[in-house]
């Protein structure tokens, strides 16, 4: 009966979005407070029949990986983990290769299923090998950071590092599911909570000012991690990426706008050896590419110190110590967001509308860079 009661609680305080592919139902994004709905969810994908692997960090697995390998007894032919080391260093080719192996010899085919449980590395690793492994398994989303349920679990981009080089192999290839448990958000240090907030800031700037707003508005509460308000923060962030990602969703073109504070976010995390976190180095780009927006005019002075400032109160940084602005500007050519030699640069029209700049200059860049670069020289000045 308790069970049943608890059922019943977690089914009225679950929401869900539906995502579009080709203007088709293509999954669900369930935002829940636990993990055990996931059961049911699971149960409606009919996997009673098919083969699910836990792809998993060690930090991730020591958390929840037994939790959600005991949610799939009896709703599945056979449940198996495999766990790699965590760290950005590990998303690449090579941890891709031992998931393969570890499927061929568990005997998993082409009807069976993976499980991405994790951040962003988990998530991105996952999905590249299930869109690869037999020329394209199914697999399911469950994201426990606060970036990747905000960003990297929705809209079907997969990929790993090549070489330090952010993401530069990969493949679209769309969930079966997103199931995002918010109560995990409880559990990240503040550090990691608020780089992923950089994602969800992002989703405001560059489509949603009333949302972004709401954000400000509510910035107590998301700094204690209010879960009613963390569940409509994140369905709301969430709708801008499904209704940029269903419009455009192999980046042909408005996609792309997701891309704010990434082309200088990625070259700033590759010159400090990754020792930023993602959402930091997002958080950084972002004021870069407001600046830019500014001296374009398209920002006024004041629109851009409100877009700086507001990264604070959400322990986001808005200077990095002593980059060198020559070696950023060169990373950045490097990109994947390259076209025909020149970098498609995401700027801000106004607060709210964001849009695709092929005319920015190497010197445009290069005074963003400085403008964020935090030297000795300016501690003493």
């Amino acid at each position: 009966m308790m069970e049943e009661k608890h059922s019943m609680e977690e089914e009225r305080s679950s929401e869900r979005m539906q995502v579009l592919y080709q203007k088709k139902p293509c999954y669900e994004i369930v935002f829940s407070k636990t993990f055990s709905g996931l059961r049911e969810e699971l149960s409606a994908l009919e996997c009673g029949e098919k083969r699910l692997c836990i792809v998993t960090d060690s930090k991730v697995d020591e958390l929840y990986g037994e939790e959600v390998l005991h949610l799939l007894d009896g709703k599945c032919k056979k449940a198996v983990k495999y766990v790699f080391p965590q760290g950005e260093e590990n998303k690449t080719l090579d941890t891709v290769k031992g998931i393969y192996r570890f499927l061929i010899e568990e005997g998993f085919d082409r009807k069976d299923m993976l499980l991405a449980l994790g951040g962003g590395v988990a998530g991105d690793i996952t999905g590249y090998a299930a869109a690869t492994y037999l020329r394209g398994i199914d697999y399911v989303q469950i994201p426990t950071t606060l970036l990747s349920q905000a960003d990297s679990s929705i809209g079907g981009k997969t990929g790993v590092d090549f070489d330090g080089f952010k993401n530069m192999v990969g493949a679209f290839k769309m969930p079966r599911l997103v199931y995002m448990n918010l109560g995990v958000l409880q559990t990240l240090d503040d550090r990691q909570y608020f780089a992923g907030f950089a994602e969800i800031m992002k989703h405001g700037l560059i489509r949603d000012a009333m949302f972004y707003e709401w954000l400000i508005e509510n910035m107590y509460e998301i700094c204690e991690r209010d879960l009613n308000v963390l569940q409509e923060m994140m369905v709301r962030s969430c709708n801008v990426k499904r209704l940029v990602v269903e419009k455009d969703p192999t980046e042909q073109g408005d996609r792309a706008l997701l891309n704010f504070g990434h082309t200088i976010g990625h070259a700033i995390e590759k010159a400090k050896n990754f020792e930023l976190y993602h959402g930091e180095c997002v958080a950084l780009g972002a004021v870069a590419a407001a600046y830019i927006s500014w001296k374009k005019e398209l920002l006024t002075m004041e629109e851009y110190y409100e877009v700086r400032d507001m990264f604070v109160p959400f322990y986001l940084p808005i200077s990095v110590d002593n980059i060198d602005p020559r070696e950023i500007l060169r990373l950045t050519k490097s990109d994947k967001k390259m076209e025909s030699g020149r970098i498609k640069f995401v700027l801000l029209k106004k607060i709210g509308k964001a849009v695709i700049d092929r005319t920015v200059t190497d010197e445009e860049i290069l005074a963003a860079i400085n403008e964020i670069n935090f030297s000795e020289e300016d501690a003493h000045a």
